[in-house]
């Protein structure tokens, strides 16, 4: 089953979204699907203040169970077992990773035709991987009300489109939807009774 939780920087969403998957872990595993690319582009030098922001959020997650899973692009690509609960952290850096770290020249589409290549291509694998697991819990990011669109530059409006196309897309298949505003969930959508 398919969960999306969103919200603003720092709104206080990959807690709560911690906490929410550790609440619908049955048998399986929990795993947590890290998608924040702790190099500089298209280097293998590290980057210092990634990997500030990765630590913090390793040790938000210390002792809570989650084995990681370090996975920047090709989701698709992930091994789970149907009893897995996994946590994406999060869709922004994958959108990013998937556009800008030599993007794939043929990424399909069986989506509407309105929606890009990549955004198809994430939305297809995600999909896909909410059928073969427990439950997916995806994060991602809230960056389409800082009224900043109008003076964007062409490469930062299409990704801040892309990642509407992949949000909407989620949220349409997704059971929960949950905006965390100010560190407080607020149920968008609910199909079926959080937890067990």
């Amino acid at each position: 089953m398919l969960h999306i939780v969103y919200g603003g920087s720092a709104s206080g969403k990959s807690s709560y979204a911690e906490s929410f998957a550790m609440s619908l872990q049955g048998e399986g595993r929990l795993l947590y699907i890290a998608t924040m690319y702790p190099y500089k582009w298209n280097t293998t030098e590290i980057d210092p203040e990634t990997m500030q922001r990765i630590e913090r959020h390793r040790a938000m997650r210390a002792d809570k169970g989650f084995d990681t899973v370090e996975c920047y692009r090709h989701v698709e690509h992930i091994v789970a077992k149907r009893q897995d609960v996994l946590l994406l952290e999060c869709m922004s850096n994958l959108l990013a990773n998937e556009m800008y770290l030599e993007p794939d020249s043929n990424a399909g589409s069986d989506m509407a035709e309105t929606m890009s290549p990549v955004s198809n291509k994430i939305v297809q694998a995600l999909i896909d991987l909410s059928t073969r697991v427990q439950e997916l819990v995806i994060v991602t990011n809230d960056v389409f009300s800082d009224g900043g669109s109008l003076t964007y530059d062409e490469s930062t409006r299409e990704y801040v489109k892309n990642l509407a196309e992949i949000n909407c897309a989620l949220a349409r298949e997704a059971a929960t939807v949950t905006e965390v505003v100010c560190g407080i969930p607020v149920i968008v959508k609910k199909n079926h009774p959080m937890g067990k």
